[in-house]
């Protein structure tokens, strides 16, 4: 019954009308802006350019009605576009983009939606550098920009982003979704093991100028809701095909699953954000599979997350990912929407958008520039070897709130951030700040607190 009330609610946000308008939002990482952010959730030093390349993967099963039906599977090319941002010399010029969006209802009128950006399109590669590879894996229904603020600063600090846009099954009814979310469990791992093997392969055929930047030895992946799942297979996690909804996938499609995922792929660090699939009623893995990661991981989480259940899903992940090392942030009263763009809703948007797209509590501002923060603080540690970010990982008290850091009478900061001489606050927040948080951390071979 859980699982049949997850299914309609997730649907219920799918269908929900639009109106035909623009709404536009501009990520927390423009030149010049400081504010709030903690400190390594800023603007790197590099300006960057931004392109679209399309990856096609010959031989992709599809499953249809008739499919699910007979377990026979429609095999044909799957091609995907995939979002590129890199590092270009100061001196280039050009205009930064926008990046646009339509979000489509059933039987209502389009969504259309903008982010501005600060890549420049088509902008010359810098010459003679390498920087790692991140890969980046949206959520069911999402799309390649929509965190683009995050993959523009990620970029910004010396490194190659590909986002995939994975082109999820339109959503028409009840057996669209379920036919487009079956799709979905079986395409996320592939689509991020293909196109990563083909940027790869790219990259050693220096196919393009931007492929001349990646370091081949040193690649992250990232990967929201849908994409977390995914990507957590990616990283060596078996499905287990016994229980819901894994076992109902045809079995042809489970043969293909098996084969693809019976190694890990060659990445170095993984952040999941709200990662579905550890939930009791739709456990996608068992505990022994998912101890076989052995990958540092980064995780992001609300506490109060209804979609795919925190107390008994991600936390549970968390534990079982006992090959690893693991930090887990998670965010309280934040509910699944804790990534993406901003975008500033008018009044009379329709609901759907409001679920899709924001929070309930958190500042979509706040939780961009926190995201950015530890993301940024986990990469440059994980594929950079740059050891002086481990102190803001590994935070000096689980519950942010419980940071210390004296003050003397009518002392002011100014926007002052934690560092060494404040070694019981969090690492790069302004005083009072760090709040709402909690970071929680495991060592490999221990199940974490």
């Amino acid at each position: 019954m859980r699982k049949r009330r997850f299914i309609f609610a997730t649907l219920a946000i799918m269908l929900i009308g639009g109106a035909t308008l623009a709404y536009v939002t501009t990520p927390t990482v423009h030149a010049g802006q400081v504010g709030e952010a903690p400190e390594l959730g800023r603007k790197g030093s590099f300006r960057i350019g931004t392109a679209v390349t399309q990856y096609t993967m010959p031989g992709r099963s599809r499953i249809t009605s008739w499919g699910a039906l007979t377990g026979n599977l429609e095999i044909a090319d799957r091609t995907l576009p995939v979002r590129i941002w890199y590092p270009v010399d100061n001196a280039a010029a050009g205009t930064p983009v926008h990046y646009d969006h339509v979000m489509k209802f059933p039987g209502k009128p389009p969504l259309s939606l903008v982010s501005q950006g600060i890549a420049i399109a088509d902008a010359v590669p810098l010459k003679g550098k390498k920087f790692p590879l991140v890969l980046m894996s949206h959520g069911y229904g999402g799309w390649s920009t929509q965190f683009s603020n995050l993959a523009e600063q990620i970029a910004s600090h010396g490194y190659v982003v590909a986002s995939i846009d994975h082109e999820d099954m339109p959503v028409e009814g009840v057996s669209s979704f379920l036919l487009s979310f079956g799709n979905v469990l079986v395409d996320r791992t592939l689509d991020q093991r293909q196109i990563l093997a083909r940027i790869l392969a790219d990259a050693r055929g220096r196919k393009s100028p931007w492929l001349d930047l990646v370091d081949p030895q040193n690649i992250g992946l990232i990967g929201y809701s849908m994409g977390g799942y995914g990507a957590l297979a990616t990283a060596g996690a078996l499905y287990s095909f016994d229980g819901d909804p894994m076992a109902k996938i045809p079995e042809a499609a489970k043969s293909q699953l098996r084969e693809a995922t019976n190694q890990p792929a060659p990445i170095k660090a993984l952040v999941t954000v709200s990662p579905w699939g550890g939930q009791p009623d739709s456990r996608a893995w068992n505990a022994g599979a998912l101890s076989k990661v052995k990958v540092p991981v980064l995780m992001l989480v609300g506490n109060q997350d209804d979609v795919v259940n925190f107390k008994d899903g991600v936390s549970w992940l968390f534990k079982s990912l006992t090959g690893t090392e693991r930090h887990m942030l998670v965010y309280r009263e934040a509910r699944h929407n804790i990534i993406g763009n901003e975008f500033r809703l008018n009044p009379d948007t329709q609901w759907n958008a409001y679920e899709f797209l924001t929070e309930p509590v958190w500042r979509s501002e706040r939780l961009n520039a926190i995201n950015q923060h530890f993301v940024t603080a986990f990469l440059d540690l994980t594929l950079k070897g740059d050891a002086s970010k481990r102190a803001y990982l590994d935070v000096p008290t689980v519950d942010a709130n419980a940071g210390e850091w004296p003050l003397s009478f009518a002392e002011q900061l100014n926007g002052t951030m934690a560092g060494a001489e404040q070694p019981k606050y969090w690492r790069g927040f302004q005083r009072r700040w760090a709040a709402g948080l909690e970071m929680h951390r495991a060592t490999a071979g221990q199940t974490g607190n």
